[in-house]
């Protein structure tokens, strides 16, 4: 069983006989069809392992490093020196000292290569002017990985921003046109006209939703099941207390099936027609069986993938309208806001969370026309919702203390509304005030998927749609919400409720061997209640709370 990978180097993978889930024939076609490339992606979905991949064939060609790959037997081009630039690696707070660091990586490499020239330059720009003309007809390869590091790390820092904006974009000036590269390629985490990679007159080649290349990074269903087949096995086993050798296909296939649901749907394809899984939040969750003998669907990529200063700026933005449009996945950007951002300190907030991986193209990229966007599965939605919900609840109250944590899962229809209640109560009125079913729905969404909960809301069957419904592997628990400011209204919203449940059986489509609860309620939102006031499991007698 081969280990999973934990390195970004092709090299490391291969000598410690790791998983390489096999991206050549991508890279074949790229370094055939382009000479010079973009492709942005958020943190920690591949892009360095796929830079590094591109920089060891052309510096030491297949050998020993990629047999049993697609590429093994057709890769034909001749070998060159690789100039590996990764901006995580260079400061973020100094431009002198980004700079100088910087320069002196290139001056490093001169030296490597025995040139005649030294390079003597402390600004990147000069510096890599000296190392073309040092390297005479000579070609090299140039990798730039996360060109906008500094960039993102100073969206809130104006000043240093714009110091660090006009040295990169300096620095890309330079390599316009140079005839001693041979192939270029940079990744990055955003898309920015204003560093000048792909504006007008660039050479370099925007791939970053080119439906070629749309899961060249990323993860698709097939390359798990193929390369990770051992690790699907293990997780059924223990999940099943079952032999790894009487593991069926369509328990494979269903683990598949949750697994997409918590780490698939990343669309980087124009047409919206491809999707991918986050690479990081799969291999986590395959080493986590691994090592700790279960299954269990962990919040992996935030972890590490989020850029926390852009995050608490979207977060701290969001009113009741946006959080609506977040809840039901259809955010409408303009096309050119889309694909045609300029500075990040004054960029859709939206585009910015796309390009960062909290949300995800969710429709075709057609000239003129609006952009869809929303979030991609759960490991986004409830990171994104966890941190919405500490803006919108005061967090230390008792709802959000561990030992609710299985309340709607095994609890009983009282607990189960007493704990709304005590989430309700910790509601920053004054910002977020509940003045209609819509939002009072919306509200407990949040509070839900925050949790981690599979949530649906208005989940349709073919006679109408419920307000909320909670699944869980052994319960679904249905909410049917009705709001009044009036307690002469309670009792006949409480029996609307109740016979829209029973007219419309809401939660019984797929139940399979679920048990079923269904809950009708009540919530008057009069300033001295505030609470669900009045709720009724079906087919049992009408509760009153005091």
């Amino acid at each position: 069983m081969k280990l999973i990978a934990q390195s970004e180097n092709i090299e490391n993978i291969v000598d410690k006989d790791s998983i390489y889930v096999d991206k050549t024939e991508y890279i074949y076609n790229l370094t055939k069809q382009y000479d010079r490339v973009l492709f942005s992606r958020p943190r920690r979905f591949g892009k360095s392992l796929t830079l590094n991949t591109i920089g060891t064939l052309f510096e030491k060609g297949v050998d020993p490093y990629f047999k049993g790959t697609w590429i093994y037997d057709k890769w034909d081009q001749d070998k060159y020196p690789v100039l590996h630039l990764n901006f995580l690696r260079y400061r973020t707070t100094n431009v002198l000292d980004f700079k100088e660091i910087f320069s002196s990586k290139i001056a490093e490499f001169a030296d490597s290569l025995k040139l005649k020239k030294k390079i003597k330059s402390k600004e990147p720009d000069l510096a890599i002017s000296e190392l073309f003309s040092a390297l005479d007809e000579k070609r090299i390869v140039i990798l730039i990985d996360e060109y906008d590091c500094q960039l993102t790390a100073n969206i809130n820092n104006p000043e240093l921003y714009e110091k660090f904006r006009t040295c990169i974009r300096e620095f890309y000036a330079a390599l316009k046109g140079a005839k001693q590269i041979r192939f270029l390629a940079v990744t990055g985490v955003t898309r920015l006209k204003e560093v000048s990679i792909f504006s007008v007159g660039s050479d370099i080649k925007d791939l970053s939703y080119e439906n070629d290349y749309s899961t060249m990074i990323g993860f698709t269903r097939d390359e798990i099941k193929k390369f990770y087949i051992d690790y699907l096995k293990l997780g059924v086993s223990y999940e099943n207390n079952k032999s790894l050798e009487s593991v069926t296909d369509s328990e494979i296939e269903n683990l598949l099936d949750r697994m997409a649901d918590y780490y698939d749907c990343y669309c980087f394809d124009e047409f919206n027609q491809n999707k991918v899984f986050s690479t990081y939040s799969v291999n986590g969750f395959l080493q986590d069986i691994y090592e700790k003998k279960t299954v269990r669907f962990g919040d992996y990529w935030y972890d590490v993938g989020g850029l926390p200063s852009i995050l608490t700026n979207y977060i701290a933005s969001f009113n009741l309208n946006e959080i609506c449009q977040l809840l039901t996945s259809e955010i409408s950007i303009p096309y050119n806001d889309f694909m045609n951002p300029t500075s990040l300190i004054d960029i859709n907030e939206n585009v910015l969370m796309c390009q960062t991986g909290y949300l995800t193209l969710k429709s075709e990229i057609v000239p003129g026309y609006a952009v869809t966007l929303g979030t991609a599965n759960r490991e986004v939605n409830s990171a994104l919702f966890m941190l919405l919900g500490l803006r919108i609840f005061d967090t230390t109250t008792p709802a959000f203390s561990l030992k609710n944590r299985y309340v709607i899962e095994t609890g009983s229809v009282d607990e189960i509304i007493s704990l709304f209640n005590e989430v309700l109560a910790a509601l920053a009125y004054d910002k977020y005030p509940v003045g209609d079913e819509f939002v009072l729905r919306a509200l407990l969404q949040v509070y839900l998927i925050g949790k981690n909960h599979d949530v649906r809301v208005e989940q349709h069957n073919y006679k109408g749609r419920s307000d909320i419904l909670v699944n869980f592997p052994k319960r679904r628990v249905v909410l049917e919400l009705k709001y009044t400011d009036k307690v002469s209204s309670e009792k006949a919203k409480l029996s609307e409720a109740e016979n829209q449940i029973k007219e419309k059986g809401y939660g019984l489509e797929n139940l399979g061997d679920r048990e079923l609860i269904q809950i009708a309620c009540v919530f008057n939102g009069d300033k001295n209640k505030r609470q669900i006031t009045m709720y009724k499991k079906v087919e049992n007698s009408v509760i009153a709370l005091v």
